[in-house]
């Protein structure tokens, strides 16, 4: 069945996560939310409904929310933001990315555009798997995790809660990575 989708963010990430909503073409989008956009703003042809604060007087015209924020910080206290406004929190996976069926996806993950997502791979609550980036077989991403462009994480690995492996990093076989960590452009753990 499909649902009415609101997407938290107008900028670079919410439009992207927005045009996979479209490319899927299973939901129908209805808008944004956005707490710096300006009022009567739109996104393409899309209303930005005002700011995360009025949530809850959208729930006549959405079923589900995908919290499209690329700071982990900021993406789990909306996430919990959306569950007060007993919203259900949208998870999607572009259709030019591969998720094994082995894997587990929490609720409201963005797996993008050419993202590969590994044997038995487990990403908790809320997080991004951007474009180009690996998340092997039996690595583990913790909530509110996010894996920037071209990130690697190699089999076995994990990405702690609330950690970011900016652009082109990599994890080598079954480094662990503390909470709140991040990994530089291109750094590498071995």
């Amino acid at each position: 069945m499909s649902k009415r989708i609101i997407v938290i963010g107008a900028g670079g990430h919410g439009r992207s996560v927005a045009e996979v909503i479209m490319l899927l073409g299973r939901d129908r989008l209805v808008g944004f939310v956005d707490d710096g956009a300006d009022a009567d703003s739109k996104v393409w042809s899309y209303p930005v409904l005002g700011t995360t604060a009025s949530l809850t007087a959208h729930r006549e015209i959405a079923d589900a929310v995908l919290v499209a924020i690329g700071n982990n910080a900021v993406r789990e206290k909306l996430h919990a933001r959306v569950r007060e406004a007993d919203f259900e929190l949208l998870t999607v996976i572009h259709p030019m990315a591969f998720v094994s069926p082995s894997a587990t996806l929490g609720e409201g993950c963005a797996v993008m555009a050419g993202a590969v997502v590994g044997t038995e791979a487990d990403l908790g609550e809320g997080v991004i798997v951007n474009c180009g980036a690996t998340v092997d077989h039996h690595c583990k991403v913790e909530a509110f995790g996010h894996l920037g462009v071209n990130a690697c994480m190699a089999g076995g690995s994990v990405l702690g809660r609330g950690a970011w492996m900016q652009a082109g990093s990599a994890l080598g076989y079954g480094v662990h990575v503390t909470a709140s960590s991040v990994l530089i452009p291109g750094e590498s753990l071995r």
